[in-house]
């Protein structure tokens, strides 16, 4: 185990590690998607997949709604939508979402976070328990934060803009000495398009009032959970929209960085 790793756990390295070569080859899981990353960036802002429908599939993800308003958490088998404005409100099954990704969440390592871990060293850690890129992680941190940064899209209407014009104008906020729940996944770089590439994280407070899309956080005390996944099924659209946009623009890689910021 890593000198990261052993500043932030204090559970004991051997557990860890059995848990860590137990896994290595197994991978459970399955991740449902609807829609793709790069339908989103063509500007693909309603979908027909309602929340309820979303709930058949997974117990935890993370996504948007229909006409990019607000930002999509789920954990627990509720899901949340997260405002512009900053607020939280609990999501309406018959609410639809033009992108979204679900899992039945299934941790294979739970660690203790006892001293202040910024999100590149929470990264860090996750890397090393599931060391092989090429697979999903689903990742989720319950805690107090000394700071989480937070941005959300504003509800968009037609006609639709490409999503890197949208984003220079999402309101950011900054939650302090806060306690909530992070959820996200760790996609494989060679997802690109298909999905977010790397970590996509998203943020919720303990009253459930307020979050967002994650941009940068501090965990000052809690615990992470992390779950392989080694499954994909994409639910693709057959809207007018979908079948029209183009799906493979030749700046794909830096689009998404642009709107994931």
């Amino acid at each position: 185990m890593s000198r990261l790793t052993a500043q932030v756990c204090d559970c004991p390295v051997h557990v860890a590690n059995a848990f860590q070569r137990y896994h290595q080859e197994t991978g459970e899981g399955e991740i449902y998607q609807t829609s793709l990353m790069s339908a989103l960036i063509a500007g693909v802002y309603e979908g027909t997949t309602t929340i309820k429908e979303l709930l058949e599939h997974g117990d935890f993800g993370l996504g948007t709604f229909n006409q990019l308003d607000g930002e999509l958490i789920a954990f627990d088998s509720e899901v949340f939508q997260l405002k512009s404005d900053g607020s939280a409100n609990r999501a309406r099954h018959e609410q639809c979402t033009p992108f979204a990704v679900m899992t039945w969440f299934k941790p294979e390592i739970e660690l203790p976070l006892v001293r202040p871990v910024s999100r590149e060293q929470i990264h860090q850690i996750v890397n090393e328990f599931a060391p092989s890129q090429n697979l999903f992680c689903a990742v989720r941190i319950d805690g107090e934060f000394n700071f989480v940064r937070t941005r959300t899209v504003p509800k968009q209407e037609r006609p639709y803009r490409p999503m890197v014009e949208v984003v220079e104008e999402q309101p950011t906020f900054t939650f302090e000495n806060a306690k909530g729940v992070v959820v996200g996944f760790r996609t494989p770089e060679y997802f690109t398009g298909i999905n977010v590439p790397g970590y996509h994280e998203h943020f919720i407070t303990d009253d459930r009032l307020g979050g967002g899309h994650i941009q940068e956080y501090q965990v000052k005390s809690g615990k992470i959970q992390i779950g392989r996944v080694s499954k994909l099924f994409i639910d693709t659209p057959t809207t007018v929209d979908f079948l029209d946009a183009n799906l493979n623009p030749e700046d794909i890689q830096a689009a998404i960085e642009k709107t994931e910021q």
